[in-house]
């Protein structure tokens, strides 16, 4: 089971359009790095939220206009259009998945260093015990 497999059966990404959005996160991960996505946050004044979603408690939720405040316009855009929604519905689906994402790439607290795609499948596949 890849990646998006692994999340989508833990969050409930069963639809094509949660699909799309797991895929957009991560892709933006992928690219920009789990750092780069915290960095983001935390030059909006968001830090507080996403160390909620690394750290062990209870992830705080994000509005939709934090997502687009951290995200940007553009690649919300870019994400409805992929999902065929209009862009408040990409960004609530994005406030909705994106913590519970971050937080499954991190259970044990932190960040973790190097490529956090290739440990984030090796974690997500060990953590859930997801095997093809």
């Amino acid at each position: 089971m890849d990646i998006l497999d692994s999340i989508k059966s833990t969050i409930g990404g069963s639809d094509s359009k949660e699909g799309n959005i797991l895929s957009s996160i991560t892709s933006m991960i992928g690219g920009e790095g789990l750092n780069g996505i915290i960095s983001k946050f935390n030059a909006n004044g968001l830090g507080n939220l996403v160390s909620s979603w690394i750290g062990k408690g209870e992830n705080l939720p994000v509005s939709q206009d934090q997502i687009k405040n951290v995200i940007g316009n553009e690649k919300i855009n870019e994400i409805a259009q992929k999902m065929g929604v209009e862009p408040a519905e990409a960004a609530g689906k994005l406030s909705d998945m994106l913590p519970k994402v971050i937080d499954k790439l991190t259970p044990d607290g932190k960040v973790p260093e190097g490529d956090i795609l290739s440990k984030g499948m090796d974690m997500l596949g060990g953590f859930f015990g997801n095997k093809k």
